[in-house]
């Protein structure tokens, strides 16, 4: 089993001042509802929704590929989303996926693999989404035929590979804005 302390949640500390929500405009206010979480709305939520038009665009885009029904399963998503976290270097997000896989699937094994650096250890079909995921993330323009065809021969349809095309995708983009919108540390 892994270690908690590598899947304790993380602290984002954002350097453009996050919208504070009772000076919030109304266009501010409508954009957050759009946050895919029924959680509280984050202090990177809060950041983002400075341009609440793209804010939405943003988000309608990344709850439509991260948690649509159909298609690839939940875990896989978050899967090629924890693979593109690690190459991108966003430990905030490949801390957060990393924990939603193994809730999802009630097992940390994979995750444990991961952080472990022991990829021999998944599964066929997880090592075939890490590989790509991590390949996609890597070198985009590297990523070829052989790598569809490596996801097929593990039972994936072209359904599921556009899914995870655009979870590996979409996680180059956020995992850029977070790095440049603020850091995570460990919480105290």
């Amino acid at each position: 089993m892994i270690s908690s302390v590598r899947l304790k949640p993380l602290t984002w500390h954002p350097y453009i001042a996050p919208v504070e929500l009772p000076e919030a405009t109304p266009e501010q206010l409508d954009a957050m509802k759009v946050t895919p979480s029924a959680k509280k709305v984050s202090e990177y939520v809060r950041t983002l929704v400075h341009d609440p038009e793209s804010y939405v665009a943003r988000t309608v885009l990344f709850n439509a590929i991260m948690y649509v029904e159909g298609g690839l399963a939940r875990p896989d998503r978050e899967l090629g989303a924890l693979g593109a976290s690690i190459v991108n270097g966003c430990k905030f997000c490949a801390v957060v996926h990393a924990r939603r896989h193994a809730e999802l699937t009630k097992n940390d094994d994979v995750v444990t693999a991961l952080y472990l650096e022991r990829p021999e250890a998944l599964a066929p079909r997880d090592a075939a989404i890490n590989s790509f995921a991590r390949r996609l993330s890597a070198a985009p323009s590297e990523a070829k035929e052989d790598d569809v065809a490596s996801l097929r021969s593990v039972g994936m349809d072209d359904i599921e590979i556009i899914d995870l095309i655009h979870a590996v995708s979409i996680f180059g983009w956020a995992n850029r804005l977070m790095h440049v919108l603020g850091h995570a540390e460990s919480g105290k």
